[in-house]
């Protein structure tokens, strides 16, 4: 399936339906939304320092474009720190999208430590449509490791619930492992980037081969390059044109690393998988 990258604003060219091209849908299915969130990193083209009320006013901008953009019952899943979920829930309910699932996305490896309150360990992932009902839901089975206490393993697996704990982000150093892309030096060349296996899921739940996947900060790609190996259209902007070179090399030369392959068995359990999952 095509992927196609655009750099630029992600406002002007979302308003302008830039990325819509021959033999594309035009609206979104679905929509992966993970924002700069406004914490103070150093962005080469992104204020990351922004008034609260200024960062939130462009959010809502972004989600009222996303709105449009969107095939009725389509679904947005739009990635926050827990500390700003208020304001994530705020901006949905004043945009007109619907509510579905607070997801906690549990880290697994880290945890930010603080002196007068309990450490940080999660990210929290609004899934929410376009009207009330979806359009598309996959309820999907995972082969979820026996937790402590549990006495039997499920012959058929677990169906996902809105606690996702068995999924890695890519921490720095040994834990990044080889998904991480780094420089030539070694160091990471994105500090935030997210793991396939992270958009496997989320397009997997909420779209079908054949739909657009939208990313309207698309960082290094990975909502792109795990939509292409799902069978599913996928559009992306992004504003910085280092990002969108790495972009565009990531999907020219395929990495052993963001192969999808092996993740597929996980989710053996999940009725009629073949179809949502084609094989190539």
């Amino acid at each position: 399936m095509q992927a196609k990258i655009l750099q630029g604003d992600c406002l002007e060219l979302l308003r302008r339906r830039a990325f819509a091209r021959p033999g594309i849908a035009q609206e979104a299915a679905l929509t992966f939304f993970d924002p700069p969130f406004n914490q103070g990193k150093e962005y080469a083209y992104f204020d990351d320092t922004v008034p609260g009320e200024d960062y939130w006013a462009w959010i809502e901008k972004v989600c009222e474009s996303l709105l449009d953009l969107t095939v009725e019952g389509g679904a947005l899943y739009f990635m926050q720190r827990e500390k700003n979920a208020e304001n994530l829930l705020r901006s949905l309910r004043k945009t007109g999208w619907s509510l579905q699932n607070l997801i906690v996305w549990m880290k697994r490896t880290s945890a930010v430590p603080n002196a007068g309150r309990f450490g940080k360990q999660y990210q929290v992932i609004a899934f929410a449509t376009k009207g009330r009902r979806p359009r598309t839901f996959h309820r999907l089975r995972i082969d979820l490791p026996l937790a402590p206490g549990h006495k039997q393993a499920r012959p058929n697996g677990v169906f996902v619930t809105d606690c996702w704990t068995d999924i890695r982000e890519l921490t720095s150093g040994y834990f990044a492992g080889e998904e991480a892309l780094r420089r030539p030096e070694g160091g990471r060349f994105h500090e935030q980037q997210s793991p396939v296996a992270l958009l496997a899921r989320i397009i997997l739940s909420s779209s079908n081969p054949g739909d657009l996947v939208l990313d309207p900060c698309a960082g290094t790609g990975t909502t792109l390059v795990a939509a292409r190996q799902l069978g599913r259209a996928a559009a992306g902007v992004e504003v910085d044109p280092a990002n969108v070179k790495m972009i565009r090399a990531r999907l020219q030369h395929p990495r052993k690393a963001d192969s999808l392959s092996g993740l597929r068995h996980y989710y053996r359990f999940t009725p009629k998988l073949e179809k949502i999952w084609p094989e190539s």
